[in-house]
């Protein structure tokens, strides 16, 4: 009986895990026996594996082989484990000495000619290994310049089976991440697009500056989508945590653009109003995926026409707006997904989208309610700034675009309020001031004067404003009114 093990490893959710790939051959009738709670592209890693060794001039041996993914009560899906498994094969035979292998950590799809294909989820799955003390990994080249982003952790690209083999016997050397300069920034929608509206124009800066979730309201044409639509061009670029955390993201989805391995830019989602609610938070058979919710991680998630979703899946955003994560329960297994997002809600008057007093609208007031009703309260209660925009008249849009202020000048100001802010909010981890607890904002050192909260506990007290609410405010007024762009020395 001949044993050998290889190094690799899997996902949950976002969270890498590593696992031991073992193979025992024995005498007995040929076959190939999978446990360790394999999936079934996992199961049908046999077939792929046998044609990819013999394809690459190897021996494919006719003994009873069985595979063990260690530890064995994780569950197991894709198929990431094929090389791993073809390794941990052929070290079982005893023609392939695994000396070279020991704490390297091996990824990557098998195709039938034994060809090396790239996987999802790289990211996670080698910044796990590299929390355990593993310094090597062998990645298919497709996903060398991203394995290549977690420090430490040297990298080796292999686009064959048989070059891995020759790499194991010291008779080649394995190719290097590919030298993939950063992705220029290419032009973004730009503030100075939009014609008038300085009360949207206003909002859509506060709400960069602090972070604040915000919904506009106004007819068709006003610039409600314009301005959501230019919200990232005014967020600063993410910074390296950050940017990691994104990108595994968007590994884990299969949906990292080509050529751009890190994410710098904060991402932009938006969803057509009959997505169902497992694309918006994320769902799919077996272990769930992440939805436009945690794609949009450290971005904006915008909903145009908001009125038009589901009742269902606006209301699922309720509590991850909350938590900043978004819990989801299957037959297979919890996932948690990072989700601190932006949400921008954009939505017309009424059925007809007719201006308010518009003859020409044949809504009744009952209508009109009815439609905006269809956002609930509750999610409403979660939106920092709602902000009702007029109609564009003439002589706005036909001012010179070169008068109107730019992204770049507001994005300028912007990053200074929000360095500001995570100066100011170090101590609590927060980066900006819509993550601020509120009863951090209640304390004694950070309250506001008696005198200019008097109409905003007045309101509490009447119950026309909730608790959350009230703290909803108070994040505004830090951001807009508490003078942002001073030093934490110099506020309160």
């Amino acid at each position: 009986m001949s044993y050998a093990r290889v190094l690799c490893a899997a996902l949950e959710g976002v969270t890498g895990h590593l696992v031991r790939v073992e193979a025992v051959l024995a005498n007995g009738l040929p076959g190939v026996l999978v446990s360790g709670l394999p999936d079934a592209a996992l199961n049908e890693a046999r077939e792929r594996v046998r044609a990819a060794i013999t394809n690459s001039g190897e021996t494919w041996p006719q003994r009873r082989i069985t595979v063990n993914l260690d530890p064995a009560d994780l569950k197991k899906r894709g198929s990431g484990f094929d090389v791993a498994v073809a390794l941990a094969i052929l070290g079982g035979t005893g023609t392939l000495p695994l000396v070279a292998l020991d704490g390297v950590l091996v990824l990557g799809e098998l195709g039938l000619d034994g060809s090396v294909r790239p996987v999802r989820g790289v990211l996670p799955m080698v910044a796990a290994a590299a929390r355990h003390g593993v310094t090597e990994a062998i990645v298919p080249l497709g996903n060398a310049a991203e394995a290549a982003l977690v420090p430490g952790v040297r990298v080796h690209a292999a686009d064959t089976l048989n070059r891995v083999t020759g790499f194991v016997r010291g008779r080649n050397a394995l190719l290097d991440p590919p030298d993939v300069p950063p992705p220029a920034l290419g032009p973004e929608p730009d503030l100075a697009d939009v014609a008038g509206q300085e009360t949207g124009r206003l909002g859509i800066e506060v709400a960069a500056a602090g972070g604040h979730h915000l919904a506009l309201f106004g007819p068709p044409g006003a610039g409600k989508t314009m301005l959501a639509q230019r919200l990232p061009s005014l967020l600063p670029l993410l910074d390296d945590a950050a940017a990691l955390e994104v990108t595994a993201l968007h590994s884990v989805a299969g949906v990292l653009p080509p050529g751009a391995p890190l994410i710098r830019r904060p991402p932009f989602q938006a969803p057509h109003h009959t997505a169902s609610v497992a694309s918006l938070v994320g769902g799919g058979s077996g272990l769930a995926r992440p939805g436009a919710l945690s794609l949009a991680h450290r971005g904006v998630l915008m909903l145009d026409e908001a009125p038009e979703f589901s009742r269902q899946a606006l209301d699922t955003l309720r509590q991850p707006l909350e938590d900043g994560i978004v819990t989801l329960g299957r037959t297979r297994g919890i996932v948690v997904y990072p989700a601190q997002v932006q949400l921008v809600l954009a939505a017309n008057p009424c059925p007809c989208a007719r201006p308010v007093g518009d003859v020409a609208c044949t809504c009744s007031p009952h209508a009109r309610r009815r439609y905006i009703g269809r956002i609930s309260g509750p999610l409403l209660d979660r939106i920092d700034i709602q902000l009702q925009l007029p109609q564009v008249r003439a002589a706005h849009l036909f001012t010179d675009r070169a008068t109107r202020e730019p992204s770049r000048t507001v994005a300028q100001r912007v990053a200074a309020a929000r360095a500001v802010a995570a100066e100011r909010w170090s101590g609590l981890g927060a980066r900006c001031n819509a993550e601020v607890p509120g009863t951090v904002l209640r304390q004694r050192r950070w309250r506001l004067p008696d005198t200019d909260t008097a109409v905003l506990r007045h309101r509490l007290d009447t119950g026309a404003l909730s608790a959350r609410g009230h703290d909803r405010v108070l994040r505004v007024a830090c951001t807009e009114l508490w003078g942002t762009y001073l030093s934490p020395g110099q506020v309160g």
